[in-house]
């Protein structure tokens, strides 16, 4: 019997109408998927109170009483069936909105329940809502101590398929199947090496566990597995590459890396930079594809580093590309690159979506013929029209920003594939980087270049928004200049939080009597008057910029030392530090505040005092990731790992995690194909988990 095969309709007690609502909700179909439906917690129903022990403080627990009054309350929306559970010290109310019919026939007076759930106090009398209710009897399974709770849904737990219903389909799985049906996914040697328990132990005790000790065990094993696996894959992505895919050889460094490190340059290197170079240049000088991620913080030097191996492919007689997800971040590319390379006489372009025709032929026939060397655009370099004469280097910004096919369509430029730099801003702790970027060596940039003061930042709630704008107003007579920050564009009677529209005429009230220019940019606005409003902002026209998160990644502007950040409780971590990083980029102190509500949730003033007492983007990520989850950082949704994970969790499971790496590499460093015959089941499991795609090889 194939556990991944057998459906769950043919199991006792799911049927046909179930079993559709579990894989429209959950995505579950087969039997070997239920079993991975991993409890979020577990509940110990080996201990029964009294009545009189029960306050509304204490977690989930179960009384043993009796059972009376049973009847119908309300009408209409309202109504409800209640009933009164005692014992020899006290009694409860019980309260059921849904189940009436149910409960009605299954109910008996004299007789003896286990009911459990959580008590609460209303009117100051205690009470159960939707309590579970079964027989009591000596040898009760809801006796028997840890109890899984499942993750439902709505739809479900009104199709009456709450973790109650989950945990007796979990039962039913294992009365059907037998032990030799969930075979073992790992060599027997690994198993007992790294002191693992076998699969099918592992699952059952996931589900029904006999202990709190092998529970842990199980718990341990099947996190082993997941990391394992998905090391496996990625890493052997980058074994198989190295082998495999020749790459171009940069051999040379010749005079345009030397005369621009020794002429233009326009500050020293910090140490972080010198050695993320060395590793670029050890790589393109392999002969094997370069495939490398470097992360970088905003205002790190990331460009500089972009510029420095456009010049090492320069020097070998290759052209170089430089794709960005946006015009506003081509455009302050070319100018930042431009400046960087005046007067060496090398030839950049740029190339977007605004580009008009007869400029397009040009830059065309410029790059077939060579006479373009560096190359800087959006979505517009992937046409099929755009090609080069000889293209050594693609590096890609923010690249979480493209799909994996867009990236990989510029491989297909170069006949031997070119070597590819992605580089991002948003800071990816070192746990999620293994996992979704494993097929990749990173680079990482951690220091910030000299003369850089890291941003001040303060946490001010609502009511001194005068005094906040009288700060600001501070810095502009200083000939500075100010973003704020606004979650909204338009007043919404869901929330309270400031808006853009609001927040503008707030602004023009304070600041326009005094003679500052205030402009404004949001997301719904058209790209050419978004971008005549960043140019404004750009030249000194405004000195006050209104805007939304559509700066989160935008062009540099040394002169701005002020960001507000209107409504704080309602941004990401994530945001919150790109929306600094738009602050700080020049010599003069900058600061960042945040302003919020009295009413901050715990997770909110987390990410507050977060950003108050660190710059360190990392860190952040780091706590950004514990906060929400690893599946919902910036840039981990598509590649489909990190969200996907049913057991592990990247902020938790660190130590599994790099041991999991650690035995793949040794795996792979002797059998990088998986062809020996200790490594069949390996290859195996890797084939039936992933679909190996040739473009995974970038990235």
């Amino acid at each position: 019997m194939d556990i991944t095969k057998l459906h769950i309709k043919s199991i006792p007690g799911i049927g046909i109408k179930k079993a559709e609502i579990i894989t429209k909700e959950l995505g579950i179909s087969s039997c070997e998927e239920m079993l991975y439906h991993i409890p979020y917690k577990y509940i110990d129903r080996s201990k029964i109170y009294k009545i009189n022990q029960i306050t509304s403080e204490l977690p989930y627990i179960q009384i043993k009483a009796k059972i009376k009054e049973l009847k119908s309350v309300g009408v209409g929306k309202s109504l409800r069936m209640t009933a009164i559970a005692y014992d020899e010290t006290g009694i409860l109310e019980l309260i059921w909105f849904r189940g009436y019919k149910y409960l009605s026939a299954q109910i008996n007076n004299n007789t003896d329940y286990l009911i459990f759930g959580q008590a609460s106090v209303f009117n100051r009398k205690l009470n159960m809502v939707h309590p579970e209710i079964d027989v009591y009897n000596k040898n009760s399974t809801n006796l028997v101590g840890l109890q899984a709770v499942y993750p439902t849904t709505e739809k479900m737990k009104k199709a009456y398929i709450n973790s109650k219903a989950l945990s007796k389909i979990m039962a039913s799985i294992f009365n059907v199947i037998n032990p030799e049906y969930i075979t073992e996914t790992l060599p027997n040697d690994i198993v007992k090496t790294e002191g693992l328990i076998y699969r099918y132990k592992a699952l059952y005790n996931i589900h029904f566990p006999e202990s709190l000790e092998i529970l842990d065990k199980a718990k341990y094993r099947l996190k082993f597995e997941e990391l394992f696996y998905i090391q496996l894959n990625s890493l052997q992505e980058k074994y198989t590459r190295k082998l495999y895919f020749k790459g171009l050889k940069f051999s040379r460094i010749g005079e345009n890396v030397n005369s621009f490190y020794r002429d233009h340059i326009p500050f020293e290197l910090t140490e972080a930079q010198k050695r993320v170079i060395k590793e670029i240049r050890h790589d393109c000088g392999m002969g094997i594809q370069m495939n490398r991620l470097l992360q970088g913080d905003v205002g790190s030097g990331k460009t500089l580093v972009a510029v420095m191996t456009m010049l090492i492919a320069l020097d070998n007689d290759y052209q170089s590309c430089l794709m960005a997800p946006t015009e506003i971040l081509a455009n302050q590319h070319l100018e930042t690159i431009t400046k960087l390379l005046e007067g060496m006489n090398i030839k950049v372009a740029l190339l977007t979506g605004s580009t008009k025709k007869k400029d397009r032929q040009i830059i065309h026939e410029g790059l077939l013929n060579g006479d373009i060397k560096i190359i800087i655009g959006t979505h517009a370099l992937l046409e099929d029209t755009v090609n080069f004469k000889n293209l050594g280097l693609s590096i890609i910004d923010e690249q979480h920003r493209f799909g994996v096919a867009q990236r990989a369509r510029l491989w297909k430029k170069n006949i031997i594939l070119p070597h590819i730099l992605v580089m991002t801003a948003t800071p990816i702790p070192r746990t999620l980087a293994m996992t979704l970027y494993g097929d990749l060596d990173i680079s990482v940039i951690d220091e910030l270049p000299p003369g850089r003061k890291p941003v001040t930042t303060y946490h001010a709630y609502e009511n001194r928004k005068t005094e906040v704008f009288k700060f600001i107003e501070k810095e502009l007579k200083l000939g500075h200049q100010a973003y704020i920050v606004y979650p909204m564009i338009f007043d919404s009677e869901k929330t309270d939080y400031m808006n853009l529209e609001k927040g503008l005429e707030e602004v023009e009230k304070y600041f326009s009597p005094l003679n500052y220019k205030i402009g404004m940019v949001h997301g719904k606005m058209k790209s050419v008057d978004k971008d005549i409003e960043m140019k404004r902002f750009v030249e000194n026209d405004t000195q006050i910029l209104v805007a939304t998160t559509v700066i989160e990644v935008g062009v540099n502007i040394s002169n701005a030392s002020v960001m507000l950040i209107e409504s704080t409780e309602r941004f990401g971590l994530s945001q919150l530090h790109q929306l600094r990083g738009r602050v700080g980029r020049g010599a003069d102190q900058s600061y960042c505040i945040l302003m919020s509500s009295y009413k901050l949730s715990n997770e909110a003033r987390t990410r507050i005092e977060t950003m108050t007492s660190t710059n360190d983007g990392f860190k952040i990520a780091e706590v950004d990731m514990r906060l929400r989850g690893q599946g919902n950082i910036e840039g981990t949704q598509q590649s489909g790992i990190a969200c996907n994970l049913k057991v592990a969790n990247l902020a938790q499971d660190t130590k599994i995690l790099h041991r999991a790496n650690a035995l793949a590499n040794k795996i792979l460093s002797e059998d990088a194909e998986l062809n020996k015959p200790n490594n069949e089941l390996l290859k195996y499991h890797i084939n039936r988990l992933f679909k190996k795609l040739s473009w995974h090889y970038i990235s």
